[in-house]
């Protein structure tokens, strides 16, 4: 790790034991951010990330918690401060399973798991962490989006409508938060396959690979540098946006 333009920040990124916030935490923290590892499942999964990233000559902590709990939040967002610093760059990426079903088969329940996780958790984050970036009058908010809200696609309609609520939040934080020196941006892999792939239909996955104009499946390295741009200082006067990270795939 020689050069280090986030030194001097906390990075906190959400569901990132594994997959794609895996990628986005070891982005972050080779550009020199402090780092915290969240999970709520498996914390020795990401007390692995936290003592590789260590080992590299990185500084990393492993935080369990629930991010869809107010009460949760708060206490993630105090301990990480406490241990590592206010924390100025925060990248919800937390996700529940994603079954894609003809909406017949959703219930009112599921509906609500989606809204919390992509919506209610962005905002208790930013709420929490908000009184330290205002202070600094520097943060960044990096919202982890997908492609499926700009494709429309269908039997997905909880995720793709929870995905544009996230969106729409972030666009007004976006112009609200402007003047404190804080920028409110989006990143929208398309179908990068990780861990919680392993098992889906190879003709699936050879059928979207296929539509890839990249013609190689993207990666969480890939995601995490995205990240990484709109963390960057010289990203500070981009704010509003979404930067698609799928190969091409995305024409809008």
């Amino acid at each position: 790790m020689n050069h280090l333009p986030l030194q001097n920040h906390v990075a906190l990124i959400t569901g990132s034991s594994k997959g794609l916030g895996a990628g986005i935490a070891r982005s972050l923290a080779e550009a020199g951010a402090k780092t915290v590892i969240n999970a709520f499942n498996n914390i020795s999964r990401a007390e692995q990330i936290a003592q590789e990233i260590n080992h590299r000559g990185g500084e990393a902590i492993a935080i369990q918690a629930d991010v869809s709990k107010e009460a949760e939040i708060k206490r993630l967002i105090e301990e990480a401060s406490n241990r590592l610093g206010p924390v100025d760059i925060l990248v919800p990426n937390a996700t529940p399973d994603q079954p894609q079903l003809p909406i017949e088969q959703y219930d009112q329940e599921f509906y609500r798991s989606m809204l919390d996780f992509f919506v209610m958790s962005p905002f208790l984050l930013a709420q929490a962490a908000m009184p330290a970036m205002k202070e600094k009058r520097w943060g960044r908010i990096i919202n982890i989006t997908s492609e499926v809200y700009a494709a429309s696609v269908p039997n997905f309609s909880a995720y793709v409508a929870a995905k544009g609520g996230q969106i729409g939040w972030s666009r007004s934080m976006a112009r609200e938060l402007a003047p404190f020196g804080i920028t409110v941006n989006m990143v929208a892999p398309g179908w990068i396959p990780v861990e919680r792939h392993e098992n889906d239909p190879p003709e699936d996955k050879a059928g979207y690979l296929a539509t890839i104009p990249a013609g190689r499946w993207g990666t969480p390295q890939d995601v995490g540098n995205a990240v990484k741009f709109f963390a960057l200082e010289e990203s500070s006067f981009i704010t509003g946006q979404t930067l698609h990270v799928n190969g091409g795939t995305t024409p809008w």
